[in-house]
């Protein structure tokens, strides 16, 4: 469990009054991923989301070299971890919304959580998150749809436009299979990490690939599906709704074995 000493703030200690800001005001963009052997697969990828955020959401990005020498002080002597990296700005509030500048970065190692269970049965939801390009803090709805699905009897949501273009799930990315060729859904999303690392590695594991727009009615004529964020490279669906799907432990396999062709970038 996180205590106040794994959050670090700008590199010193979070004090009482940024943690107040982050409680109180969810006005922010964050990123979470593994370390491994003291490097991170997608680190790239990772910093790029970060600095984009930054600018849409503050007008001033803060910086590779900045952002790496906070995440370095973050691990201290740790090989492995989980980071979650927060952008924030106690300057901004509901009164005085328009200040710009560089974000705080706030970074919490902690231990890394588990990987999503195989064979999730998600529940259809007609939803979609508000400026969903970004990874920003604003969880109401992910939390909301998350709940109601497990209180329908699911293991988690699946969410399709008012046009019914399936998108995103609520922490995660969906593929659909068939045979040997992976679809990605076209919809307002967000574009996770783990996704674009399946993507790098899909040629080496004999894996075509291409994106299109998914509607729900396209369901039937898929094979499988999975899932896939920064903690789970790939794990089965078992069903959407009443559309039930074949489970392949050797395509999920492939699939990770994909996402491990990309190095561990160092910090």
């Amino acid at each position: 469990m996180a205590v106040a000493h794994d959050l670090r703030v700008d590199g010193e200690p979070a004090r009482f009054a940024d943690l107040t800001h982050q409680a109180l005001f969810n006005y922010g963009a964050y990123t979470s991923f593994r370390v491994e052997a003291g490097g991170v697969r997608g680190l790239d990828l990772h910093l790029a989301r970060l600095d984009a955020s930054a600018v849409d959401l503050f007008g001033e990005p803060v910086g590779e070299a900045r952002m790496r020498a906070l995440m370095r002080d973050a691990i201290s002597a740790r090989q492995q971890c989980w980071l979650r990296v927060s952008l924030f700005a106690p300057e901004l509030s509901m009164r005085e919304p328009g200040w710009r500048g560089r974000p705080k970065v706030m970074i919490g190692a902690f231990d890394p959580p588990l990987p999503l269970a195989d064979g999730a049965r998600l529940q259809l939801q007609t939803y979609a998150r508000e400026v969903a390009h970004l990874k920003h803090a604003a969880t109401f709805g992910l939390m909301r749809a998350r709940r109601s699905a497990r209180e329908a009897g699911f293991d988690d949501a699946l969410f399709a436009d008012e046009q019914g273009r399936v998108s995103e799930g609520s922490l995660w990315n969906i593929g659909f299979t068939v045979g040997d060729e992976v679809v990605w859904p076209l919809a307002p999303m967000l574009a996770g990490v783990a996704q674009a690392l399946l993507q790098r590695g899909m040629e080496g594991v004999g894996l075509s690939q291409r994106d299109e727009p998914v509607h729900v009615s396209d369901l039937a004529k898929f094979d499988g599906a999975f899932l896939c964020n920064s903690a789970t490279p790939a794990c089965a669906v078992a069903a959407i709704g009443e559309r039930a799907f074949a489970t392949s432990p050797v395509l999920i396999d492939r699939l990770r074995a994909a996402w491990a062709s990309n190095p561990v970038q160092p910090i």
